[in-house]
């Protein structure tokens, strides 16, 4: 219960009597002009008013003389006769254009209940549409109110013997609408009103003893007993959504709030109750001080004519009283076009004009009321923006007055509208860092922190030395549940030197760099930063390896080292567990973790070593590498034996064939380390003769020049040529050398036997008896090449005779053609038959199955096409100049290179016929000569 003494009071509505404008279109009411030219006198409404209604756009009454008036909001006031006597109750449609009303047409107790359909007109007045008694039964009784559902399906009247009827179905019609007796009871009724919920109609019925309520949408009506309190005519009301439908009974000691089920909360409003009324989240009750003795609602009113009557504005949600005002003998109170207007007994209007969100909240804000307006701000569905602002005078209000703790829980709430900057400095003071970090947490906890508060808020936490609420802002349990910058706060905690909470933030949100950095750089903890590494997916632990491997190499060489084996070949994180060893791994670049090693020879070359071992194609850079480091040490070695092992390694590895591509670092490595072996081998694995020879010759080791020379002079000739001359410019007595190669040099004619002399020339001691079986041997096979070329001449000679006189003999004399069988089935020849120059004859069909062409005998056209084939060749080839100058150059013997360029008829231009026969026996005999010249040239070649 709730006591209205508590309750602050206000001036939250403006109060004006209504008056007539001066024209027909004057101003509408809802406060009319107080005065000027547009103002009148006091309206006022005709005498007799028994009952009033509000609703669609219009103030309803209904009078002594039974007419029906309404008032337009342009303060046009017209009206109708409704009933000849009087008419006692109205209820006007807030949906639909439609009027119920309760009167009398003749003396006695006899209502009629009529419906009005004020949108057609019958003879100018409004259209009644059903009229029917109030009555259900034959016993006399008043009816004491009335209410009607916004569907039209629903009507109940209440009596004063205590018995409710209901109509159902629709109400402007008789037809369809079906009347029985809802309710009986011993108390007369003196409320009535419908309330949907869902499906379910509900019918709320009050007496001057009790509240019940019906369900009326079923068959059975089932009825629930709310409570044993009752209320006098108009003092029940039904309430708004805002305070969830509820049914109100303003009794004498409180008011009572309804459900359809239950009772709800009550407020204990003091006074005599009059009207009670609901206006847009406002109780509007009527009451009359406790003072004057109360009178019966069902007695006379002429005798409450002069009685001092409370108007009482209640905001139930906010707890407090709006407006209260007093009036004289108060009619009723309607509500409508926004405003309460009050009618009162003598006939004048006032018009209740609520005050505007925004002056109301000034008001209170004026008596330092926040709270108040805080909850009036939300009951009046202000924009969060408002209620910012609301929070922050507030605060603003608490902190000038020293509470601190207050004004930073309104400050909180202005959090995401009010600039964080604003507050932040009113707390910056070392005395108010408690406020600062409450304010800072909501911040974060609402994800509005940037990195400044986050550094901020820990700072704070610092300062306090409150390790456990450090503890509990960075230990989420979710990265969604983050609101803060974890690498701000990281960086914050590690300069604070809390270095296990930065470290739990490095690692429970994977920031492995700030992990490693505080673990090397401030603890010193290098095997956890290694375990730490070991842990991380691959790419990770790549890039970290790279970034920190200098550091973890200095101080833990050999785990550092294991950690790489297992990286650059099969790698896997070590939580992975073993169920997932079958798994292909992956593996890094070993070639770009060589820098790490800088200055750790020993492990590097256990390195290099086991990755040339396990992962034979691991890259060049390593096997490079590993052989500068083999022939460093080779090269710093002073014990023989061990000088000896690391000779055979880098052999080993030069050998190995990894140098076959690069193999020119290999021989610079060699070189800058006199690694003697090792350069020839590159030499010969490069084809690097010249320079084996001339490695030789610098260290004047004969036998192996002409080993050289022995082993790939086939390869490059000219070397026996180098080895001659070498040999030649020698004053020492190298006979044996220079005979073995000479007789190399003609065995293969490397040189002309002119050219060799004048190489020899050149050594004092090489005698004519040194070169004299060269000498020899050769003109012995000049001698017999002479006469070879001689007897192929003669041979050429004689078969151009031949073919001359075959040339004329076609030209000259017939041909005779004696051949007796086809040449191709070497069946009898008949006629039809072809026959060639050639010789060759065929039958007809024979020819046309197998020849190519009508111009060829398809016996010699092989023969003849390639002899074709090779003119054409020398023809394209005639003009290759460099061609023939490379083969000039390279050739051992040019004169043959020109004699068979020269045979090719390169130097001469040659004219070929090709002009077809047009027939097969008709052809020219220049081409039959011509075939047969190439015949018998092919044949004597």
């Amino acid at each position: 219960m709730a006591a209205y003494l508590q309750w602050r009071r206000f001036v939250f509505f403006d109060k004006e009597v209504v008056k007539e404008p001066l024209g027909s279109d004057g101003p509408a009411p809802g406060p009319a002009p107080a005065a000027g030219p547009a103002a009148s006198k006091l309206l006022c409404l005709p005498p007799g008013i028994t009952v009033c209604d509000s609703g669609r756009g219009s103030l309803v009454f209904g009078d002594m003389e039974g007419q029906v008036w309404f008032l337009s909001r342009s303060l046009q006031l017209t009206g109708f006769q409704a009933y000849k006597l009087r008419v006692t109750h109205l209820y006007q449609l807030k949906q639909h254009n439609i009027l119920a009303s309760v009167g009398e047409d003749e003396q006695g107790i006899n209502p009629l209940v009529k419906i009005w359909n004020l949108e057609k007109r019958d003879g100018g007045n409004p259209l009644c549409t059903r009229i029917f008694p109030a009555i259900p039964g034959t016993e006399p009784t008043v009816v004491s109110c009335l209410t009607v559902h916004e569907n039209l399906n629903f009507m109940a009247i209440g009596f004063t013997d205590g018995s409710v009827t209901l109509n159902k179905g629709d109400i402007t019609r008789d037809r369809h609408s079906k009347t029985q007796i809802l309710h009986k009871g011993n108390y007369p009724v003196t409320g009535l009103a419908f309330r949907q919920a869902g499906k379910n109609t509900h019918l709320f019925v009050v007496t001057t003893e009790n509240v019940q309520s019906y369900i009326v949408s079923g068959k059975d009506c089932p009825r629930v007993e709310l409570d044993t309190h009752g209320c006098g005519l108009r003092c029940s009301a039904l309430s708004d959504p805002s305070q969830d439908l509820q049914f109100i009974v303003a009794g004498d000691e409180c008011v009572y709030l309804y459900q359809p089920d239950e009772r709800g909360p009550c407020f204990a409003f003091e006074g005599h109750k009059l009207i009670a009324h609901w206006f847009r989240g406002y109780l509007v009750i009527v009451s009359r001080d406790r003072k004057v003795s109360p009178k019966s609602e069902f007695t006379n009113r002429d005798s409450q004519s002069s009685d001092k009557q409370i108007l009482n504005i209640y905001d139930l949600c906010n707890k407090f009283i709006a407006y209260s005002a007093v009036f004289e003998d108060i009619v009723d109170v309607l509500a409508e076009w926004g405003s309460l207007y009050v009618l009162t007994r003598d006939g004048r209007v006032h018009a209740l004009q609520e005050k505007d969100t925004q002056t109301k909240l000034e008001m209170l804000f004026k008596k330092n009321l926040f709270e108040m307006a805080i909850n009036l701000a939300k009951s009046q569905h202000l924009d969060s923006d408002g209620l910012a602002q609301i929070f922050m005078q507030y605060g603003d209000h608490l902190y000038s007055k020293g509470n601190h703790d207050g004004a930073v829980q309104q400050y909180i709430r202005t959090i995401g509208k009010l600039e964080p900057s604003y507050v932040i400095r009113k707390f910056l003071d070392a005395q108010r860092i408690h406020n600062l970090t409450a304010y800072l947490q909501t911040l974060h906890r609402q994800s509005l922190a940037n990195a400044d508060h986050t550094t901020l808020l820990l700072n704070c936490y610092t300062k306090l030395k409150d390790s456990l609420r450090l503890e509990e802002f960075i230990k989420t349990k979710s990265e969604s549940e983050v609101h803060f910058d974890v690498e701000t706060a990281i960086r914050v905690l590690r300069q604070a030197g809390y270095y296990s909470h930065a470290l739990y933030l490095a690692e429970h949100h994977a920031h492995h760099e700030w992990y490693l950095k505080i673990q090397l750089e401030d603890i010193k903890n290098y095997q956890e930063a290694l375990r730490y590494i070991g842990k991380l997916p691959f790419e990770q632990a790549e890039s970290n390896m790279k970034r920190y491997g200098k550091i973890l190499m200095h101080h833990i060489p050999e785990q550092m080292t294991q950690l790489l084996k297992g990286l650059c070949t099969n790698y896997r994180p070590s939580f992975e567990g073993q169920g997932d060893r079958e798994s292909p791994g992956r593996r890094a670049n070993s070639e770009e973790f060589i820098p790490i090693f800088a200055n750790n020879p020993r492990e590097l070359k256990a390195f290099l070593e086991h990755m040339s071992a396990v992962q034979p194609d691991s890259p060049q850079g390593i096997y490079d590498t590993l052989l500068e480091l083999r022939l460093q040490n080779w090269a710093h070695e002073k014990d023989p034996q061990v000088k000896e092992k690391l000779h055979a390694e880098a052999i080993s590895l030069l050998k190995s064939g990894r140098f076959c591509d690069v193999f020119d670092k290999a021989l610079v490595l060699c070189q800058m380390h006199d690694f003697q072996d090792g350069v020839l081998h590159l030499y010969e694995q490069g084809k690097l003769y010249q320079q084996m020879m001339h490695y030789y010759m610098q260290h004047e080791q004969y036998r192996q020049v002409i080993e050289v020379c022995e082993r790939h002079g086939e390869q490059e000739p000219s070397l026996w040529e180098q080895a001659l001359s070498y040999f030649a410019r020698k004053e020492e007595d190298c006979k044996e050398y220079v005979a073995a190669v000479l007789k190399h040099i003609e065995n293969k004619n490397l040189m002309p036997p002119l050219l060799v002399v004048q190489t020899l020339a050149h050594n004092s001691t090489a005698t004519l008896s040194v070169i004299r079986d060269y000498l020899v041997q050769k003109l012995q096979k000049q001698s017999q090449q002479i006469a070879q070329d001689e007897l192929r001449v003669r041979r050429y000679r004689e078969e151009t005779t031949r073919i001359r006189q075959e040339i004329q003999e076609l030209k000259a004399s017939p041909k005779i053609f004696q051949k007796t069988k086809c040449s191709i089935c070497n069946s009898a020849l008949e006629l039809p038959s072809v026959h060639f120059l050639c010789g060759h004859s065929f039958h007809q069909h024979c020819f046309e199955s197998y020849s190519e062409s009508d111009a060829d005998c398809p016996t010699c056209l092989p023969e003849n096409r390639k002899v074709m084939d090779m003119i054409r060749a020398q023809e394209q080839k005639r003009d290759l100049h460099d061609q023939f100058q490379h083969q000039l150059k390279c050739s051992n013997d040019s004169f043959s290179v020109i004699a068979d360029y020269f045979g090719r008829g390169v130097f001469n231009k040659l004219t070929l016929l090709t002009d077809p026969p047009t027939a097969r026996l008709a052809g020219s005999l220049e081409s039959g000569l011509q075939r047969d010249l190439l015949v018998h040239s092919r044949r004597g070649t």
